[in-house]
């Protein structure tokens, strides 16, 4: 009895190690694939700006387009001013996401000012139009790659999330608000033509931002089927602080099927979430199914994040 019991405790610790480093493994090539994704995103959103919207004065939405709007205005650069602009975004991504969101988007927005402020990029065009379509849909891509790598490098979403739990309001409805002022502005300090060609440089950026990251509703319906359902429920309620919700059903596939009893996980989350949620998954399950649908908005239940303990 003795020597089978060995066996085994080195048969499990053999298991556990292989297990430990797959996950760390997982865990690698998840922030590799973050970094590349933020780095590309840092290097169209810069070329949008300086091959497109600089030289021409022309501004966008969010905390990008008041940064273009304040330096048209007073002449302070721009780099400066999208840092200081996005700190207080910073921490309220902290508070309102976590600190790896935070870390990565700190990352994302000095890239993005280092990038302006040190790379050069030729002036691509002087043509109003193509200037208002192509340096959006440029910045668009670079925000929607961020974003892709579980960053922002834009703080108006950040914003809008957190007024839109204060208030009650849509994320969408307070990001229209921001954009309705920040136009205006620009129409009464610069001129109505500049306002009006920014407008279709927002319209070009949030249009490219919807089809890199395949929607803007803010959150997003997860139904998760499998196996490890209890491992997958707890890793959601304690890693990423979200309320579920599981549901029988009975698997089955082909023609007859095997017809047995199994959990089904749902949750909701932020599509700034899902990055992370895919790679905790997939640690516990490759090849996991899972359907995911947009939700407009939500009310009720456990969406906004409780505080976690470390």
């Amino acid at each position: 009895m003795y020597q089978p019991t060995i066996e085994r405790k080195k048969s499990v610790s053999t298991y556990l190690k292989a297990k430990r480093f797959r996950e760390a493994r997982l865990t690698m090539r998840g922030y590799l694939k973050d970094a590349f994704l933020i780095f590309l995103g840092i290097c169209s959103a810069s070329f949008g700006l300086k091959g497109f919207l600089l030289t021409n004065h022309f501004i966008d939405g969010g905390i990008t387009g008041i940064s273009l709007l304040v330096s048209a205005l007073s002449k302070w650069p721009v780099y400066l001013l999208i840092i200081m602009l996005n700190i207080p975004f910073i921490f309220m991504g902290y508070k309102t996401l976590g600190i790896q969101f935070a870390i990565k988007t700190a990352i994302g927005i000095a890239g993005l000012s280092l990038f302006i402020a040190n790379v050069n990029f030729p002036n691509i065009t002087d043509d109003n139009l193509l200037v208002a379509v192509f340096g959006g849909t440029f910045l668009g891509a670079g925000i929607g790659f961020a974003i892709r790598g579980g960053a922002v490098i834009d703080g108006t979403e950040v914003l809008a999330i957190y007024i839109s739990r204060k208030i009650g309001a849509t994320v969408g409805d307070v990001i229209i608000i921001i954009n309705v002022l920040i136009f205006s502005t620009a129409a009464y300090f610069l001129s109505v033509e500049i306002a009006l060609y920014s407008m279709i440089t927002y319209f070009a950026a949030s249009r490219t931002l919807d089809f890199i990251i395949e929607g803007i509703e803010e959150y997003v319906g997860v139904t998760i089927i499998s196996s490890h359902s209890t491992e997958i429920k707890e890793m959601i309620i304690n890693k990423l602080g979200r309320g579920v919700t599981v549901y029988q059903g009975k698997y089955g596939h082909g023609r007859r099927g095997e017809k047995r009893d199994l959990d089904i996980v749902y949750t909701v989350v932020t599509r700034l979430e899902l990055n992370k949620l895919n790679a905790e998954i997939e640690k516990i399950e490759p090849n996991v199914f899972m359907v995911m649908t947009p939700v407009k908005d939500t009310r009720g239940g456990m969406i906004k994040q409780r505080p976690l303990k470390h």
